[in-house]
């Protein structure tokens, strides 16, 4: 089915977008390249939703399409021949200012064979039908032509079109997901993004790919599980894969999503999260031990896995905070990644432990002696457990009230070099 998309493209999108737009169709048409706008660009616009940038797909080579728009217009291109895929970098003159996004993804028409279940594709170039057989869903199937008097054709050989006006997250043949079981996670992620509802068709198939989940890649699901965690929606993405099984798979320790302080936390009090913070909160309530055999599984890294277990400490050992003088709080929380403090004091239960973290966090960490390391060598005192010792006492002092002002702490210093 094809019909006139361009009134849509032009109500839409920016002019700097359309104009970008009509030069990649330009060199596409001088070369006979057909070129086509596919996948989630194309859905989103669909969908009303602002688009940044675009994924171009050509049946042609890519790669010399992307130098030519630099030999004329300007901008680097980096290329993956052995994946006929180019990226050109806009020039200043042609990057939108509507968007940050200031590339120009351009690849060849391709399809797309699995050797086995869960395998990573073996790709070959192929034609625009072949391209668009070869996505996920039908809602990311749709394909706008953009060369010479085709300019807004939209073309939905599936019916993606249907899908998108019903809310349907549908996949495309009943292989779908035990060719590519991370499909299951993207199913659960569009579903919750756009409130839509997988197909019952759909999420019939699930079950016969279940078994697949551990022949995936820790990159492969870990790079799913990022996504989902960076959604606004991930709480609710989350607890959707656990309803459908899919978290187990991956980790036994990962079912009952529900127990986790991600789950339990409020909307009104969920902070903005990014991948780190969003593991910091699904994890925190589990045990050490079980942290690292998760890492086993998906290879965090280790950064990240330093915060994980610096978080499950804490938050089994909350209670040991009560009663401390700020100044043993600070050396304690001083020790732990800045990441993990913040994750556990968005979900501590008491109000007084609560004020610990809150204190430490806003205040109390950012306290330093008026007396400087200068200051000691000045007094003859070298860098060594003196220094380091002095230092430290100073600043409890502070902390704890001991001191109050600059003649207080040099009176303090005195007696401490005595």
């Amino acid at each position: 089915m094809t019909m006139d998309f361009k009134p849509r493209l032009d109500s839409i999108l920016s002019a700097e977008h359309i104009r970008l737009l009509h030069l990649a169709a330009h060199e596409a048409t001088l070369r006979g390249f057909p070129l086509y706008m596919v996948g989630g660009s194309m859905r989103d616009l669909v969908l009303g939703r602002a688009v940044n940038d675009f994924d171009l797909t050509v049946e042609g080579d890519a790669i010399a399409l992307a130098r030519a728009l630099a030999k004329k217009h300007g901008g680097p291109v980096t290329v993956h021949s052995k994946f006929g895929t180019a990226k050109w970098f806009l020039p200043n003159k042609l990057k939108p200012e509507t968007s940050a996004h200031d590339t120009l993804d351009i690849v060849s028409a391709r399809s797309e064979i699995y050797k086995h279940p869960a395998a990573l594709p073996t790709v070959k170039l192929g034609s625009i039908e072949d391209d668009i057989r070869r996505r996920d869903f039908t809602i990311n199937a749709l394909a706008i032509r953009l060369d010479g008097s085709h300019f807004g054709e939209l073309r939905d050989d599936l019916n993606g079109m249907d899908d998108l006006q019903h809310g349907i997250v549908r996949i495309l043949h009943p292989r779908s997901f035990i060719d590519d079981p991370t499909r299951m996670y993207r199913a659960v992620r569009y579903e919750k993004r756009y409130q839509f509802k997988i197909a019952e068709d759909t999420l019939a198939f699930i079950p016969d790919a279940r078994s697949l989940i551990e022949k995936l890649s820790a990159q492969r699901i870990r790079h799913e599980l990022d996504l989902i965690l960076e959604e606004n929606n991930a709480v609710s993405m989350l607890r959707r894969l656990d309803e459908l099984d899919l978290l187990e798979p991956i980790h036994p320790a990962l079912s009952d999503f529900n127990q986790s302080n991600l789950a339990a936390l409020k909307r009104d009090s969920l902070p903005a999260l990014n991948r780190n913070s969003g593991w910091l909160l699904w994890l925190m309530h589990l045990p050490e031990q079980e942290i690292e055999s998760i890492n086993k599984r998906l290879y965090f890294s280790a950064s990240l896995l330093r915060s994980l277990l610096a978080a499950s400490g804490m938050y089994a050992d909350l209670d040991s905070f009560a009663g401390l003088k700020p100044s043993d709080c600070v050396n304690r929380l001083d020790a732990y990644p800045i990441a993990a403090v913040e994750a556990v004091y968005y979900v501590i239960p008491d109000k007084k432990i609560e004020g610990i973290f809150f204190n430490y966090l806003s205040e109390w960490r950012h306290i330093k002696p008026r007396t400087t390391g200068h200051d000691l060598r000045k007094r003859g005192i070298e860098p060594g457990p003196k220094y380091a010792e002095t230092l430290r006492r100073l600043r409890a002092a502070w902390l704890d009230g001991e001191v109050k002002t600059e003649e207080e702490e040099l009176r303090l210093l005195s007696n401490l070099l005595r």
